[in-house]
C-alpha cells in the first residue's frame, strides 16, 4: 500500500504546483479524488461513512459533468431521489465546455469535501490541501454564490455540492449528530485484549467490544483508555444507490428497526447441546486459529504466487461440505488453480515461488489497509486510479465503442465505483447490524476456557469447548513447557500458532513467528493498539467490498483481467510490514483478473485473524450481485434514460440473459440469449418499480423472444427465474 500511497501522492502534489492553464498529467476528477483519498487517510477509519463520502463527491463531480451533456442524465441535479429533490433549470451551453466542467467539478467537489473533513482530526491538514488545490487550478474560495443562471461554472458547482450536502442530512445516516449510534447497545461487556482468556463473554454468538489501555485506529489516530463503539451498526437505513426495496427485510430487536438487504440469513451459532450448525462455529473458528500457524517463513513451506498457480475460482461454496472442500484448513489457500497463460501477451505467467509466511503475512497487511487507510472502499478506488493509469488500458465504456477522455472516464467510473461501494457498505453494515456476529478473538478465546469438545474421556470436556486437532490444538500436559511453574496451566488448550505482540520486542527487526502458546493468548495478526475492527464480523466487508468492486470494474472495462493481463503491488524484503520485521524476500503480489484479487482479499481477512469462512462466503456472493446491480443502475444514467422523479427498483435475485435489439420500440420483439439452457423455466419482465409485467414459460434452448405488445414506454429488467442461474441480469428500454 505505502508504495501506491507514495506514488498517488507525488501525482497530486505535482499537480498542486501547477497552474491550471499548465498541461495536467491527470483529470481535474482525478485530483479531486486523490485529496479525498488522503483526507480519509487523515480521519477515523470509519469504512461505511467513507464508502458514502466516496460516493457523494463522485456524484458531485459526475452530475457537474453530466448536466452539459447531450446524452447522460445527472443522478442529483435536476431529480428527486430518495424523496429528495434538487431542481435545476436549464442551463445555456457554455462557450468553453471543457472549461466550464473543470471549473463546476471543482467547485462541487471543493464545497462537499470542505463539510465533510472540517471535524476530522487531520482537518487543519485536509481543508488546506482542498483550498490549495482549488487555487492550483486558478480558481478562488471567494466564488461563494450558487446562482447558477447567471451562467458561472462556479455557481453551478456550488449549487450542486450543496444539493449533495442537503440530500446527506436526510438519508439517514445522522450526519447532523456526527454520525451517532442511536439505539444499539451491545449485550457483551468488552474483552481486555492484553489480558488472558475471554471469561466476561455471555452469549457467544455475538459481537464483544474490545478495551485497550491504548487504541490506534487504521489510519493512526490514538485514543487512550478507550473500548470503541461499534462503527455504524444502524447503517443498513441509509439511502442507497441502486439497492431494491424487493431486497430489502426489516427486523426489529429491542424497539429498534434493523433494515437488511440482500438477508444471507444467520450464520453458524454456538449451543450448549451442540448442532450441526454448532459444529460449523467450531470448524470455521478453529480454521482461522489453525491458518495462523501459517505465519512464519522459516516453516519451510514455499508456494509459487503467481496467477499461473493462484485465482480463476469459478464457483462459491453453498453447503457445510462445500465449505469444507473450499478452503484448505491444513495447509492453507483455495481450490483456485489459477491461468494457463496471460492472454495479453499469449504466455504462461512467470513463476514467483515465495514462503507461504511471507505471503501470508503481506496479504494480511496489504489488504487491512493499515495504519495509514484509505479504508477497503477507498482501497479500490486507488485500485481504479493505478488501472487508470495502465499504458495498456483503452479507455472503452464496457470495453467498446469509442476511447473516452481522461475527464469523462474518470467521472464515470468514479461514480459507479462510488455508488456500488456505498451500496456494499449499506448492505454488509445492515447485516452487521442484525447479526451482530462474534469475531475470532472473542470465539477463539472463549471456546478455549471452555476446554475441549472432542472427547468426553479427555480432562475438560465441554460441548461449547474448541475441537482439538493434532499438532495444532492440544491439551497442555504435565511435560508441557507450557504447564506453568506450579502446573496452573495443565490441562489447558493451547495453539500452534502466531505468538503474538509479546514475541515482538522491536517491529523494526523482530518477527513473532510461530509456535505453541496458551489459546488464552491468541491474538489476531495484528497490531496490540488494534486487535480486531470495531463492529461485528457477519459478513465480510473486504469480501463484500471487493467482490462488489470487482464486478463493476469488469463489466466497465469489458474484461475480467488487469490491463496487460497482470496487476502487481510490490512489499519490498523488510521493509513493508508494520507491526513485525518482513517480508523476508521479495513479494510481488500479482493479479490476473479483478476477482482474483477480490479473492485473495477475502482469504488475507482469515490469515489476519479477522473474520471465519461463515464471514467470507456470503460477503463474495453478495458483492457479486451489488457489483452488477450498481454498474447497470448506472450505465441507465449513462445512456440518459433516467429522468427526473423516476422511482428505480430492481428486482430480486435477477439473473440473464442477453436482450436485443436494444432499445425497442413496442410491440417489437425481444430476443433473448440465455448464459445455459432454460427448460421449463418461468420467464420474467419487470418494469422499474418492480412490478410483473409478463410471465411466460421456456421449454429448453438457450434463446427465446418476447413480445412488447402489452408493455408500456420505459425501463424493463428481464430475469430467468432458474435455481442456481449466474446473478447476473440485463435492461432493455421499450420506447
Amino acid at each position: 500500500m505505502k508504495k501506491w500511497i507514495g506514488l498517488l501522492f507525488a501525482v497530486i502534489f505535482a499537480a498542486f504546483s501547477v497552474k491550471r492553464a499548465e498541461a495536467q498529467e491527470h483529470s481535474v476528477a482525478r485530483l479531486w479524488n486523490e485529496a479525498l483519498l488522503q483526507a480519509i487517510r487523515e480521519d477515523f477509519a470509519r469504512p461505511t461513512i467513507h464508502a458514502r463520502n466516496l460516493f457523494h463527491v463522485s456524484v458531485a463531480m459526475y452530475d457537474a459533468w453530466a448536466v452539459f451533456d447531450g446524452i447522460a442524465r445527472p443522478y442529483l441535479a435536476g431529480n428527486t431521489v430518495n424523496g429528495f429533490s434538487c431542481p435545476l433549470f436549464d442551463l445555456n451551453p457554455p462557450e468553453d465546455l471543457e472549461a466550464a466542467r473543470q471549473e463546476a467539478i471543482s467547485y462541487a467537489a471543493y464545497r462537499v469535501l470542505i463539510q465533510r473533513f472540517r471535524y476530522s482530526p487531520g482537518a487543519q491538514v485536509s481543508v488546506g490541501r482542498f483550498v490549495q488545490l482549488l487555487h492550483s487550478l486558478g480558481y478562488s474560495i471567494s466564488s461563494l454564490s450558487s446562482d447558477y443562471t447567471t451562467g458561472s461554472p462556479a455557481a453551478l458547482g456550488n449549487y450542486i455540492g450543496q444539493c449533495v450536502l442537503d440530500y446527506g442530512l436526510q438519508d439517514g445516516s445522522n450526519e447532523a449528530n456526527g454520525y451517532a449510534i442511536q439505539s444499539y447497545v451491545p449485550v457483551n461487556p468488552p474483552i481486555a485484549g492484553a489480558l488472558p482468556g475471554n471469561p466476561g463473554l455471555l452469549f457467544p454468538n455475538r459481537w464483544q467490544p474490545i478495551t485497550f489501555p491504548l487504541f490506534i485506529d487504521q489510519s493512526g489516530n490514538v485514543t487512550e483508555g478507550t473500548t470503541p463503539e461499534f462503527v455504524s451498526p444502524e447503517w443498513g437505513r441509509v439511502s442507497p444507490f441502486a439497492l431494491s426495496r424487493v431486497d430489502l427485510s426489516i427486523y426489529e430487536r429491542d424497539g429498534t428497526e434493523y433494515w437488511v438487504y440482500h438477508d444471507p440469513g444467520p450464520p453458524p451459532l454456538l449451543s450448549e447441546t451442540g448442532t450441526d450448525l454448532d459444529d460449523d462455529y467450531k470448524w470455521g473458528f478453529d480454521l482461522v486459529a489453525n491458518w495462523s500457524s501459517h505465519l512464519d517463513p522459516s516453516d519451510g513451506v514455499l508456494w509459487d504466487i503467481s496467477p499461473g498457480s493462484i485465482g480463476n475460482i469459478d464457483s462459491f461454496p453453498q453447503t457445510s461440505e462445500g465449505f469444507r472442500t473450499f478452503y484448505d484448513r491444513l495447509n492453507g489457500g483455495d481450490p483456485g488453480t489459477g491461468h494457463a497463460f496471460n492472454p495479453f501477451t499469449g504466455q504462461p505467467y512467470e513463476k514467483q515461488v515465495v514462503p507461504r509466511g511471507d505471503y501470508a503475512r503481506v496479504l494480511a497487511e496489504f489488504w487491512a489497509d493499515g495504519p495509514d487507510s484509505e479504508t477497503p472502499p477507498g482501497h479500490w478506488f486507488t485500485i481504479v486510479n493505478y488501472l487508470n493509469d495502465h499504458p495498456d488500458l483503452v479507455k472503452r465504456f464496457r470495453g467498446e465503442g469509442p476511447i473516452l477522455g481522461d475527464l469523462e472516464w474518470d467521472v464515470k467510473s468514479y461514480f459507479l465505483l462510488g455508488g456500488t461501494m456505498h451500496d456494499a457498505a449499506i448492505t454488509a453494515w445492515g447485516i452487521k447490524g442484525w447479526y451482530d456476529y462474534v469475531r475470532p478473538i472473542s470465539a477463539i478465546r472463549y471456546m478455549a476456557d471452555n476446554g475441549q469438545s472432542t472427547d468426553p474421556g479427555l480432562p475438560n470436556y465441554s460441548t461449547e469447548g474448541i475441537p482439538l486437532v493434532d499438532g495444532l490444538i492440544e491439551q497442555v500436559m504435565s511435560d508441557d513447557p507450557l504447564v506453568g511453574l506450579g502446573g496452573e496451566h495443565l490441562g489447558k488448550i493451547k495453539l500452534y500458532a502466531w505468538r503474538g505482540p509479546d514475541f515482538i520486542g522491536d517491529p523494526a527487526a523482530d518477527a513473532a513467528g510461530v509456535g505453541w502458546i496458551l489459546a488464552e493468548n491468541w491474538w489476531p495478526y495484528q497490531r496490540p493498539t488494534f486487535i480486531t475492527p470495531p463492529f461485528a464480523g457477519y459478513i465480510s466487508g473486504h469480501s463484500t467490498y471487493s467482490r462488489a468492486a470487482a464486478e463493476a470494474l469488469t463489466l466497465l472495462t469489458g474484461d475480467p483481467f488487469f490491463p496487460g493481463g497482470m496487476g502487481v503491488f510490490e512489499a519490498p524484503r523488510n521493509e513493508f510490514l508494520v507491526f513485525e520485521e518482513g517480508p523476508s524476500v521479495d513479494i510481488v503480489l500479482q493479479w490476473a483478473t479483478y476477482r482474483d484479487a477480490s479473492d485473495q482479499c477475502s482469504l488475507s481477512r482469515i490469515w489476519g485473524g479477522i473474520h471465519p469462512p461463515a464471514d467470507d462466503i456470503p460477503g463474495r456472493i453478495k458483492g457479486e450481485i451489488l457489483g452488477v446491480d450498481a454498474f447497470l443502475f448506472a450505465e441507465l444514467y449513462f445512456n440518459g434514460v433516467i429522468t427526473s422523479n423516476e422511482t428505480i427498483s430492481l428486482p430480486k435475485e435477477v439473473s440473464v440473459l442477453s436482450a436485443y435489439p436494444n432499445p425497442v420500440n413496442r410491440g417489437d420483439l425481444i430476443r433473448l440469449e440465455f448464459r445455459q439452457p432454460a427448460d421449463h423455466t418461468i420467464l420474467e419482465a419487470f418494469n422499474m418499480l418492480g412490478q410483473r409485467i409478463r410471465i411466460e414459460t421456456v421449454f429448453g434452448g438457450t434463446t427465446a423472444t418476447m413480445n412488447t405488445d402489452n408493455f408500456s414506454p420505459g425501463v424493463y429488467i428481464i430475469r430467468l427465474s432458474e435455481e442456481g442461474s449466474v446473478p447476473i441480469h440485463n435492461m432493455v428500454v421499450v420506447q
